[in-house]
């Protein structure tokens, strides 16, 4: 899936010959000013990982993935401006956090765009590619959880349809915070 977003850049799927980019990517987030608040990682985890890990993180997330797919805002000349990343949940299974996953749905994860190419609705069109993806995978909804101090995310996915479900869970890093989950219901 290509779209352009009017603004000349392009989102697409990532491909197994993009990990170096991923990778970039990936390393630049976690360094951006409220990563502590947005990502689970820290920069020095994902810094030690091997190539073979982003490789294979590339093709488990590229064209033609039906479990996860990574989408890419590319803009005039190559550069990756951001991304955001959907997995597949089951019913039946359990997620991150150990509550069991009731209904089949989308989970977006990795939400990033580059400080110099936000605000000018890139976040937007990585997720509209990212929850068409979701439908066409027949999630039941898709969902993301957000820190309860990010309130620039927050109004950000509330502006995308998203809202949120009563679920709360406490942040992985830190237990005295919590992460707050946001769904977004199928189109009817």
């Amino acid at each position: 899936m290509t779209v352009p977003t009017g603004n000349d850049y392009v989102v697409r799927a990532i491909r197994a010959d993009d990990w170096k980019k991923v990778k970039q990517l990936r390393l630049d987030a976690l360094r951006d000013r409220i990563a502590h608040l947005a990502f689970l990682e820290t920069y020095e985890n994902a810094a030690a990982r091997p190539d073979s890990f982003w490789q294979d993180r590339a093709v488990g997330s590229g064209v033609g993935s039906t479990t996860s797919q990574q989408f890419v805002a590319e803009a005039p000349g190559g550069t990756w401006a951001g991304s955001v990343t959907v997995l597949m949940e089951e019913a039946g299974t359990k997620d991150w956090a150990g509550y069991p996953i009731e209904r089949r749905q989308g989970h977006m994860v990795g939400v990033f765009v580059r400080p110099a190419h936000r605000g000018n609705g890139l976040v937007d069109a990585l997720f509209e590619a990212g929850v068409a993806w979701a439908w066409e995978q027949r999630a039941e909804r898709v969902r993301l959880f957000v820190h309860e101090d990010n309130a620039r995310a927050q109004a950000a996915y509330r502006k995308l349809g998203f809202g949120p479900s009563g679920r709360v869970v406490p942040f992985t890093k830190d237990e005295t915070q919590n992460e707050l989950e946001f769904v977004l219901e199928p189109p009817v």
